[in-house]
C-alpha cells in the first residue's frame, strides 16, 4: 500500500476533534488557499506536500526534529540518497527551502522501529522515545506503516543530509562562493604551487581530496588545536560559523545572492579559522558567515556511534532562588494591569479618539487618554492595542456629510473613523478584575506583534498598529514554554547569560528561532542584539500583565502557556477566551466556539481560574482622610471606582489607588447630576468600617454645592443668566472671559459670542461653577457619550476571513473542514 492510500485510510479513523487538531497545526484550509478538499484522499495528498510537512515540522520541538533527522539519516544509510536531494543555496533549514523535491515513495524506504528505540537506554529514556514516536504519528510526521516499521514523508528523505546537520557539498560551495583566484589559492595550500593551472583543475583536486574520508582525516590530523576545537563544534551541526575571515569581492557589505568572496587581508585574527578556510574546510556562504562542507563533516563524524537525539531540553543554569511571596507580586501586577486597562478604556468611553487616515492614533490623542487615565503613554498604547485585539474597542466610521446639490461636488466626502468602546465593553467594565484580565491576556498571547517594541528610534510609536509580525508569537511562545521548565523555586537571572540561555531554550521549543543561534569562532552566539531586545520587551510586557515575576512564570503564566500549547495562536485574528462572559467562573459562559473545542475550552477555563486565584476580589470600601484623599487597597470595585472617579481625580497607583478630592472635581460631579446629599450618603456608605466622613471633606462638598449653579448658561449662541445681579456684573467685567465678548442685555442676563460648550469651559476655567440650561429651563447634565461600535474580532470558525475568502463551498475553518470530511467518510 502506498503512503497516500495508507494515510487516507488512517485519517478515516480519526474522530472530528483529533482531525481538527491536525488540520489546525497544518493551517488548513488557509494553507491550501481555501481549495476545496472533499475527500480524505485529497487531504492525504496535501498533507504529504513539502509545504504542509514543513508546517508540521515547525510546530514541533528541536528534540522531535532531531529524532526525525536521525531516522532520516538511518533511511539514507539503509536505502541510499535520493536524487535531487542536495540542499539549496544559502544558509537555512531544510524544511524552509522552497524548491520542490522529486517524487519519493515512503513505503519503499522504511526503517525498523526497534533499531531507532535501541538508541535509547531501557527505562525512562526509551519510554520518552516511544511517546515521542506516538506523538509524531498523531501529527502525520511519521506515516502509517506496517507494524514495527517507520515511514517518513518524502521531504525528510530528500533533505536527509540537511536534517542531519550537514552543510552543502564542497563543489557547490566553491562554485557559489569563489572566483578562480581563491580556488587556486586553496589548491596551492593543499597541493603546492603549480599543482593546477586552471580553476576547474584546482576545484577537481580539492573536491577529490575532500571526498576521501581517509585523506580528510589525515589533513585534519595536522591541524592546530584551535582548528580542532572549531571542528568539534561544527561537525555535529549546524554547520555554520560567524567569522571575519572573508570580505565581499565588490565591497565589504555586499552579500547578495550572487556574491563572491575573497580572503580578508591579514586574516580573521583567529588561527583555527584561517587554517580551515585556507584549506577549503570552511567556505563563505554569507556576509561574515562560513559553512562546513558536507564531505568534511561526513568524514569526521564517528559513524560507529549510535545517534543520541535529545528529547528533552538542556536544563537552565543561569537561575536564582525566588524570594518569598513572589507569586503574590505577580497577582498584584495582574490586578494593577486590569485596573490600568480599565482606566484607559474609561477615558476612551468618555471621549473617543479619531483614527488617522494613515492608520493608528495621533500622539496628542494618546497623550490625552494617558493623562485622563493617569497612565504613561507606552502603557496606554499597549492597553489600547490589546483592547482592540480582544474585541473591547473597535473603529467605527462616522456618518458621511450630506452631499451638496452643486454639480461640482462629484466625489462624496470619505467619512472619518473613530475608536470607540465595543458592544462587549459594558459587560467587561462591570466584571471583576480577573474577568477583565482574561480577554487581555488571551489577546496578548496570540497577537502577531510586539506591541511595546519600536526598533526604529526615528519612528514615532503610535497605538492601533496593524499586527503583522508572526515572529512575535513564535518568540513569545518559546519564552513561555522555556520558563515553564525552570526548576521549582528558581527564576531566570536578568543578565546577558540568562537571556542567552533563555533564547537557546526557547529555540528548542520553537525551532524557527534557531536561525538566531549562529556562533562565532569563540563559540559565542552573535548577531543577538535585535532578538535580545525583542525578548526583553516580551518579558517586560509579561511582567506588566502578571505573567512573569522575578524571572519565573506565575501560575497564570503557566496557564497562558498551556493555552498557546493548545493551539490558540492558530485562530488569530480570533482570540480564544476573549468572547467569554467576563463575569462567569469555571467553564461557564465560554461561548459556542469553545464548547466545540474541548482542549481550548479547558485551557481557557484553567487560565480563568488561575486569574481568580491570583487577583484579589475588588474592594468596595475606601479610607477617607482629612487631607481630602480617598484610598482603596487593591483594585476597587467598578461601582466604587465610578463614585470616586466622579468626585475625585486619581493621584497615585500601586498596591493602593489614591483619589484626590477637590472643589473642582466636586463641581464636576455636580455638573453630572449628583446632589450634595447624594454624594455625602454614597461616600459615607463606602467608608471603611462605616467611619463617618472627615469634617473637611463634608464641608468642602457642602460649600461647593452652595455656590454651584448660580450661573446659568442658556442655549442660544449663547446667554448667561443669574438671579444674582452682582454676580452678573462681576462676570461681565472679568478679564479672563474677554474672548467670550460678553454683553449685558439685562440686569440678570449676558450674551456670549461663543457656543454653550466653550462658554461653560471658559467660566469653569475662570473659577465659576455654571450649569447648562435648555431652552425649556431644564438643567442639562454633563454625561459621557454612550456610543458603542460592533466588535470586529471574528469567531473561531471565521478567523481567517481577513486573509482570504473561502472559495465557493469551501469551509472557513479546520473544524468545519474536519466535520465535512468525517461526514463524507
Amino acid at each position: 500500500m502506498n503512503a497516500r492510500t495508507a494515510l487516507a485510510k488512517w485519517l478515516g479513523t480519526l474522530d472530528p476533534q483529533r482531525l481538527t487538531a491536525l488540520l489546525e497545526e497544518r493551517d488548513l484550509p488557509l494553507a491550501a488557499g481555501y481549495r476545496r478538499i472533499t475527500t480524505l484522499r485529497e487531504l492525504a495528498e496535501h498533507l504529504l506536500t513539502d509545504e504542509s510537512v514543513a508546517q508540521g515540522l515547525m510546530a514541533g520541538t528541536a528534540g522531535e526534529l532531531e529524532l526525525l533527522a536521525s531516522i532520516a539519516a538511518l533511511a539514507l544509510e539503509r536505502h541510499g540518497p535520493v536524487a535531487g536531494g542536495e540542499a539549496e543555496d544559502g544558509p537555512g533549514y531544510p524544511w524552509q527551502q522552497r524548491n520542490p523535491v522529486l517524487p519519493v515513495e515512503p513505503a519503499d524506504r522504511l526503517v525498523p522501529e526497534r533499531d531507532v528505540l535501541a538508541w535509547f537506554e531501557p527505562g525512562e529514556k526509551r519510554q520518552r522515545a516511544e511517546h515521542t514516536l506516538t506523538r509524531l504519528r498523531e501529527r502525520a510526521l511519521l506515516l502509517p506503516a506496517p507494524k514495527g516499521r517507520l515511514a517518513l514523508p518524502p521531504l525528510l528523505h530528500v533533505r536527509a543530509a540537511g536534517f542531519d546537520g550537514y552543510g552543502r557539498t564542497a563543489d557547490r560551495l566553491l562554485t557559489t562562493a569563489y572566483n578562480a583566484p581563491e580556488v587556486k589559492r586553496i589548491a596551492a595550500n593543499l597541493f603546492g604551487e603549480g599543482a593546477a593551472r586552471t580553476r576547474d583543475q584546482s576545484q577537481e583536486l580539492i573536491t577529490a581530496l575532500l571526498a576521501d574520508p581517509a585523506r580528510v582525516r589525515a589533513l585534519v590530523a595536522d591541524a592546530p588545536v584551535r582548528a580542532l576545537e572549531l571542528l568539534d563544534h561544527l561537525v555535529p551541526g549546524p554547520p555554520l560559523l560567524r567569522t571575519h575571515c572573508f570580505v565581499g569581492r565588490y565591497g565589504e557589505q555586499y552579500a547578495g545572492p550572487d556574491a563572491k568572496y575573497v580572503f580578508r587581508e591579514g586574516g580573521s585574527g583567529d588561527e583555527g579559522t584561517d587554517w580551515l578556510a585556507g584549506r577549503g574546510l570552511l567556505i563563505p556562504s554569507g556576509l561574515d558567515l562560513v559553512e562546513l562542507p558536507y564531505e568534511v563533516a561526513r568524514a569526521l563524524r564517528d559513524e560507529g556511534a549510535a545517534p543520541s537525539p535529545r528529547l528533552e531540553p538542556e536544563p537552565f543554569t543561569a537561575t536564582a532562588p525566588l524570594p518569598s511571596g513572589w507569586e503574590g507580586e505577580g497577582g498584584t501586577a495582574a490586578a494593577a494591569a486590569a485596573w490600568r486597562a480599565e482606566l484607559v478604556l474609561r477615558a476612551l468611553a468618555a471621549q473617543p479618539v479619531a483614527i488617522r487616515k494613515a492608520g493608528g492614533i495621533a500622539v496628542r490623542d494618546t497623550r490625552r487618554l494617558a493623562k485622563a487615565a493617569g497612565a504613561d503613554e507606552a502603557a496606554t498604547r499597549l492597553w489600547l492595542d490589546l483592547a482592540v485585539n480582544a474585541g473591547l474597542a473597535a473603529p467605527q466610521n462616522d456618518e458621511p456629510a450630506p452631499a451638496s446639490r452643486g454639480r461640482r461636488n462629484l466625489k462624496a466626502t470619505k467619512p472619518s473613523a473613530r475608536l470607540l468602546p465595543s458592544d462587549r465593553y459594558d459587560a467587561w467594565a462591570a466584571a471583576p478584575p480577573a474577568g477583565k484580565l482574561l480577554p487581555l491576556l488571551a489577546a496578548w498571547a496570540v497577537v502577531p506583534a510586539l506591541l511595546s517594541h519600536w526598533p526604529d528610534p526615528e519612528e514615532t510609536p503610535v497605538a492601533l498598529i496593524s499586527p503583522q509580525d508572526e515572529d512575535a508569537v513564535t518568540l513569545r511562545t518559546g519564552i513561555l514554554r522555556a520558563l515553564a521548565v525552570l526548576p521549582d523555586g528558581q527564576g531566570l537571572t536578568a543578565n546577558a547569560r540568562g537571556y542567552t540561555e533563555l533564547l537557546s531554550l526557547a529555540a528548542w521549543f520553537q525551532p524557527a528561532l534557531r536561525t538566531h543561534l549562529v556562533a562565532d569562532a569563540t563559540g559565542e552566539l552573535t548577531g543577538l542584539d535585535e532578538v535580545l531586545e525583542r525578548m526583553a520587551a516580551t518579558l517586560t510586557e509579561a511582567a506588566l500583565l502578571g505573567v512573569v515575576a522575578h524571572g519565573a512564570l506565575t501560575p497564570a503564566g503557566r496557564a497562558l502557556c498551556r493555552l498557546l500549547e493548545a493551539g490558540a495562536a492558530h485562530h488569530y485574528p480570533a482570540v480564544p477566551g476573549a468572547g467569554a462572559d467576563p463575569s462567569a467562573r469555571g467553564s461557564e459562559g465560554l461561548g459556542e466556539d469553545l464548547a466545540l473545542r474541548p482542549a481550548l475550552a479547558k485551557a481557557v477555563t484553567t487560565l480563568r481560574e488561575e486569574l481568580y486565584a491570583a487577583v484579589p476580589e475588588p474592594s468596595d470600601k475606601a479610607r477617607f482622610q482629612s487631607d481630602l484623599t480617598a484610598t482603596v487597597t487593591g483594585a476597587p470595585a467598578p461601582a466604587l471606582a465610578d463614585l470616586l472617579s466622579a468626585v475625585g481625580d486619581i493621584e497615585s497607583e500601586g498596591h493602593a489607588v489614591v483619589w484626590r478630592i477637590t472643589a473642582t472635581s466636586i463641581r464636576r460631579a455636580l455638573d453630572a447630576g449628583w446632589s450634595a446629599d447624594e454624594l455625602l450618603d454614597r461616600l459615607t456608605a463606602a467608608s471603611e468600617r462605616d467611619t463617618p466622613l472627615p469634617q473637611p471633606l463634608a464641608y468642602t462638598i457642602k460649600d461647593t454645592a452652595r455656590t454651584h449653579g448660580q450661573l446659568k448658561v442658556v442655549r442660544s449662541a449663547c446667554c448667561i443668566r443669574s438671579d444674582d445681579t452682582a454676580l452678573i456684573a462681576e462676570v461681565a467685567q472679568a478679564r479672563g472671559l474677554s474672548k467670550l465678548r460678553l454683553r449685558r442685555i439685562a440686569p440678570t442676563v449676558l450674551i456670549s459670542t461663543a457656543p454653550p460648550e466653550e462658554t461653560l469651559s471658559a467660566l469653569r476655567t475662570a473659577g465659576y461653577a455654571p450649569t447648562q440650561e435648555a431652552e425649556t429651563g431644564t438643567t442639562l447634565l454633563d454625561r459621557a457619550p454612550t456610543d458603542r461600535a460592533p466588535s470586529l474580532v471574528p469567531t473561531l470558525d471565521h478567523a481567517h476571513a481577513a486573509y482570504g475568502e473561502p472559495g465557493r463551498g469551501a469551509p472557513a475553518s479546520a473544524r468545519l473542514l474536519a466535520a465535512t470530511l468525517t461526514a463524507a467518510g
